[in-house]
């Protein structure tokens, strides 16, 4: 499906950007207050999995 075929009340089924500055301005606040990797490990806490990681490769 091109973007032009996608309707105006088209809602992505994963995520997708935040629809009005309200929505901005909530997770904003979100970000805000989330524990960094080392207070979670203080609170023996697992931090979340690293989404992906490059290595270079020795040529």
């Amino acid at each position: 499906m091109s973007k032009e075929e996608l309707k105006k009340e088209h809602v992505p089924e994963n995520s997708s950007m935040a629809k009005d500055y309200e929505e901005m301005k909530e997770l904003g606040k979100q970000m805000e207050n989330q524990r960094t990797n080392e207070e979670l490990k203080e609170w023996d806490k697992r931090p979340g999995t690293v989404q992906h990681e490059i290595e270079e490769d020795e040529d």
